[in-house]
């Protein structure tokens, strides 16, 4: 991947103008809608809502509709930094009677994007980018860009293992990660650091933590999560909290990062993973792969990111097997080729197909012969 001019595509309803907000206003005018329907009633992309929510959509082929929309909060701001570090293209799928609004909108309201990077039409799955930002869980899982990049709004908080970010700022962050990822020195955590395990649902990532604890030492901090506590949970796996007194403690920065997983919150405590670094000490987490990038950011070469590999067959069979409702279980089936896909991102991959044991082994001897 480039180092300095990467060229990153930014989709535009609902990234950069308000969309689907915008046309419930609409929907909530014409039709005269009490209690009127908020963007939080969205539960899925496009038509998979019920079907007055639905009607929302025939304002997206409108060009009225497209030429006022309203253009989100600090939006400009954020192309203006992006330009300072990227080529930066628009990617947005409108109908053809819609495409003139379109360009002369971005136009006015993005000069410093030229005319010829706004690319116009419906089929983004050809569209060649080191990174797409997206808010469609369907253009991110069929984009060949070499990281698509999920922008979280409620139609898409419920998928998992995906990159993803919650703000313009979560954005940037990502990007300078990215940029200086070809560069960073290879990681030591033998000396105190963390080691990151990344994978799908039924890797073995939990497992292979445990084993790291009990054979060789390491830590285990205990993230917080909004998730229900399964059968057999302690509060030594997680601190189980309420979605409210999750979001209250990441308001005054109690968590290092933050991610949502298949509609749950799960956080790192920033107090007690400093406390194991600094104390020369390892600390191993299961996490996605943003919490992941998140802390090799912080930690710089005192963290070490390992992709879990696992055969997909065993992957999915795990998955069903959990007590996970319908809906959760197909979420994460559907999100495993972008779970695999993370693998690129890791300073190492290690097989799990063996058991826990034997993938714990090989970790440690990963880590412990740069002591030798």
């Amino acid at each position: 991947m480039k180092k300095y001019r990467l060229q990153i595509g930014l989709d535009v309803d609902d990234v950069l103008y308000d969309c689907n907000g915008y046309a419930l206003e609409w929907l909530n005018r014409e039709e005269q809608i009490d209690p009127p329907l908020r963007v939080y009633d969205i539960h899925s992309w496009g038509e998979g809502n019920n079907e007055v929510i639905n009607r929302r959509i025939h304002y997206f082929s409108n060009p009225d509709f497209v030429a006022s929309q309203p253009i989100l909060k600090g939006a400009k701001e954020f192309v203006r930094d992006l330009c300072d570090v990227a080529e930066v293209f628009f990617v947005s799928a409108v109908p053809p009677a819609c495409m003139s609004a379109r360009a002369l909108r971005l136009r006015k309201d993005f000069p410093e994007v030229p005319s010829e990077n706004i690319l116009l039409g419906t089929r983004k799955d050809l569209v060649r980018l080191d990174i797409l930002l997206d808010d469609g869980a369907h253009n991110i899982s069929h984009s060949p860009a070499t990281y698509p990049v999920l922008f979280r709004k409620p139609w898409n908080n419920h998928l998992s293992g995906l990159l993803s970010v919650n703000t313009y700022a979560d954005f940037l962050h990502l990007v300078e990660i990215l940029r200086e990822a070809s560069a960073a020195p290879k990681p030591d955590v033998s000396k105190g650091g963390v080691i990151c395990l990344v994978g799908p649902t039924g890797s073995g990532k939990n497992e292979i933590a445990t084993a790291l604890v009990r054979e060789y030492g390491m830590k285990k901090p205990i993230s917080a999560t909004t998730r229900p506590r399964r059968e057999g949970e302690s509060d030594t796996d997680y601190r189980f909290l309420t979605k409210e007194a999750f979001l209250a403690e990441a308001e005054v920065g109690a968590f290092l990062e933050t991610t949502v997983y298949s509609g749950y919150h799960f956080g790192t405590a920033a107090a007690e993973l400093d406390r194991v670094v600094e104390a020369g000490e390892i600390a191993v987490l299961p996490i996605d792969i943003c919490g992941a990038l998140t802390l090799k950011n912080r930690y710089r070469s005192k963290a070490k990111l390992i992709f879990v590999r696992r055969r997909r067959e065993s992957v999915i069979l795990d998955i069903v097997s959990r007590t996970l409702a319908p809906r959760d279980k197909t979420c994460r089936i559907l999100s495993l080729d972008d779970e695999y896909r993370n693998e690129e991102l890791c300073d190492l991959t290690v097989g799990a197909d063996g058991g826990a044991a034997e993938a714990a082994e090989a970790i440690a001897s990963s880590v412990f012969e740069a002591r030798e």
